[in-house]
């Protein structure tokens, strides 16, 4: 950079001519792109090494313990009698906890439906390894019911956005209505007296339901639990 009087060679910074004491008029300097506040990169995901190290631990230790109820119970009765029921309980208990969590995302309209037909078959199991004849009269359709109803409300909340406190509503009260078949399906198989238990959860589900399905038309509450419940 020179001074722009009398020519003089200047220093980097300099604000005079040292010769002509001219002021030194700096041209502006190129802005610096400033540093954004993300990487420019998508980081990669971190090794979760860790983790399935620690689910791997876990299925082998439910296998192990399983194989030993196994072992046990044919080595002391020559049958698999109890350790069948353990076992399998082992092998829900992955499949319901352990499962979803060698998986990135818990996709439920994928594993719901696993987790109930697991149920339903070790419902099965206990019934034919008990002697009963409970299932198809009691432990089906209440598993699929509840499936059912399970399956419906989660669609609701994920995938429902116009309408759903009136749909929440309506859900509400099938699952109160539910628990009188409920009682009526152990009614039918285990010869249990009707409207026990069954009034008292279906009015209290009932009366919620009821209440929410009548705030969906007034603008003031339906706005009050849009905040309350964060839906």
């Amino acid at each position: 950079m020179y001074c722009v009087y009398c020519g003089v060679r200047l220093q980097d910074g300099a604000g005079e001519c040292p010769l002509c004491h001219t002021k030194v008029a700096a041209p502006a300097l190129p802005e610096q792109p400033a540093e954004p506040s993300w990487p420019d990169r998508v980081p990669r995901k971190e090794k979760q090494s860790g983790k399935r190290l620690v689910l791997s631990l876990i299925t082998v230790i439910l296998i192990a313990a399983a194989l030993s109820c196994l072992i046990f119970c044919l080595k002391s009765t020559g049958r698999v009698g109890w350790s069948g029921i353990a076992a399998l309980g082992m092998a829900l208990f992955w499949v319901w906890v352990i499962l979803p969590q060698w998986f990135p995302r818990w996709r439920p309209m994928i594993f719901l439906p696993i987790d109930f037909l697991c149920l339903g078959g070790y419902l099965l199991y206990i019934c034919k390894a008990t002697g009963g004849n409970w299932f198809l009269s009691f432990a089906f359709p209440v598993t699929a019911l509840a499936a059912v109803l399970t399956l419906a409300g989660v669609a609701m909340m994920r995938y429902i956005v116009q309408g759903r406190l009136r749909l929440m509503s309506l859900l509400l009260i099938a699952i109160g209505l539910s628990f009188m078949l409920v009682e009526f399906f152990q009614h039918i198989t285990f010869g249990t007296p009707m409207f026990v238990w069954s009034l008292y959860c279906m009015s209290v589900f009932c009366l919620i339901g009821l209440f929410l399905f009548i705030a969906s038309f007034i603008p003031g509450w339906r706005a009050a639990l849009r905040r309350t419940f964060f839906y």
